[in-house]
């Protein structure tokens, strides 16, 4: 009897082990889906308009995150990312509601992994890409006497930096939830 108790003590203690696991999955899944969908509205509202003196001459500069096909690649990898995030969600929310494990078996682990996997690569693609674009526009081109746009255009880049760092940010809760895909896969 004794014995019996034991084992239903461990199974316990086992079962809410995988549950507070299951709630940093999907916690982690909410915080990417936050991170893509703020930096899309962040690169969104990303449109300023001003005036650099350039040797005397007033030069009205208008920038929006469209004119760049990095930026259009970071909202286009934002959303993707999003869409993913989304659908975790909702199926692991559903799963801790009706009480079945969020990933009920080695190969729905193993898929969860490599879409992880692909999402985060392509987030951290998108930001670097983003990134190179930024530097310059904050830096200006060195041997052309074409001057910084974020003097002029401080919003813009701002709204821009902020959406990058949001990119990276949601690169960060893929990789930690395919660290617990991995996770899965080795007590499994």
């Amino acid at each position: 009897m004794n014995r019996n108790g034991e084992e239903e003590e461990v199974a316990e203690k086992r079962r809410q082990r995988r549950k507070r696991r299951e709630v940093v999955q999907v916690s982690l899944r909410g915080g990417c889906l936050a991170a893509s969908a703020t930096a899309i509205a962040m690169m969104l509202t990303a449109t300023e308009e001003g005036v650099a003196d350039v040797y005397g001459f007033k030069l009205t500069l208008y920038s929006n995150w469209s004119f760049s096909p990095s930026y259009q690649y970071v909202v286009g990898a934002c959303t993707a990312t999003m869409l993913y995030s989304l659908f975790q969600l909702c199926l692991g929310v559903y799963r801790l509601l009706t009480g079945s494990s969020i990933t009920p078996s080695r190969f729905q682990a193993w898929l969860c992994f490599i879409s992880d996997q692909l999402f985060g690569y392509l987030m951290m693609s998108a930001g670097s890409a983003g990134s190179g674009v930024t530097n310059l526009n904050k830096t200006g081109i060195i041997h052309t006497p074409l001057p910084d746009f974020c003097k002029t255009l401080s919003s813009f880049c701002n709204h821009v930096a902020l959406s990058l760092l949001l990119v990276f940010l949601s690169f960060i809760f893929l990789a930690s939830s395919s660290l617990f895909n991995v996770l899965v896969l080795s007590t499994a």
